[in-house]
């Protein structure tokens, strides 16, 4: 992982973003606005002087007080032109073509990172680093390439509901998937070909070993989620260390392994 800054010693740079866009630069942004979640929380623990505004949903720091330009899939772009950043920052996956589209022609510099695996999270944070803000690596994302490196333990079946009412699923080629299967979690739904499948309730039961209801898009709950699976054991986590690429990565592997072990008080071993 490269440690320093790509900027040159003066003048504009341009450079490509995740998907190869062509993002021009008259120099390292000093007004940021953030469209996803998991970049607003990486930026502000980073180099919080730059972000001037972001999302509702961007929730994390807690402490964050930035001006708020509605929700990721209808941000206010008016708004965002009026505030005249350096540079917005986007996810291809999270936000919507047309808004990027228009904050370009406004002649607003976007960045749009492209992230479906883990791996993928460290190589686009470091470019979004190093490259797009002209800052070094943070100590929290080499500290997440280390602990992510380690191999997984033994498979176990699993299914990862990410809503209820139609159940829905995480599938194929999502970051969320990838992440699972360094924990040692097998989808048991990751050949079908949508990336977040929808289930009845036989198929969403049918096949696992494990349950993994995360508190977020959904809200599961003990009380809202684990009816569903009878007889089958459960494990309540944390969505943000389960799908955001932010800062939580550096801790997300040890809490998550510590709250899917909850499932299993006797210490029960995959079959696999």
């Amino acid at each position: 992982m490269a440690g320093n800054s790509s900027w040159p010693a003066s003048g504009p740079m341009s450079c490509s973003d995740d998907l190869g866009v062509a993002v021009r630069l008259a120099a390292p942004p000093r007004r940021v606005v953030s469209l996803v979640p998991s970049l607003t929380e990486a930026v502000a623990v980073t180099c919080p002087h730059v972000l001037v505004a972001a999302t509702e949903w961007c929730t994390q720091p807690a402490d964050l007080a930035v001006e708020r330009v509605r929700g990721t899939k209808n941000p206010q772009v008016r708004r965002i032109i009026e505030l005249a950043p350096d540079l917005v920052l986007c996810n291809m996956e999270e936000n919507r073509r047309i808004d990027v589209d228009r904050l370009r022609a406004a002649g607003i510099p976007v960045w749009v990172t492209r992230i479906e695996t883990v791996d993928e999270a460290l190589a686009s944070l470091t470019r979004l680093f190093t490259v797009a803000l002209g800052v070094p690596v943070p100590p929290w994302l080499a500290e997440a390439e280390s602990v992510w490196a380690a191999p997984p333990p033994p498979s176990r079946n699993a299914v990862i509901p990410i809503w209820r009412h139609p159940w829905m699923v995480v599938g194929r080629d999502t970051f969320t998937g990838d992440l699972a299967g360094r924990l040692g979690l097998h989808l048991v739904h990751a050949d079908r070909p949508d990336r977040y499948p929808r289930l009845t309730e036989r198929e969403l039961t049918t096949g696992i070993e494990l349950a993994v209801l995360p508190d977020e898009p959904y809200v599961f709950t003990r009380t809202d989620g684990p009816d569903a699976f009878p007889g089958t054991p459960v494990a309540l986590v944390e969505g943000r260390s389960l799908t955001w690429y932010g800062p939580s990565l550096a801790t997300a592997r040890q809490t998550l392994t510590q709250q899917l072990a909850a499932a299993f008080p006797g210490g029960a071993q995959p079959s696999s």
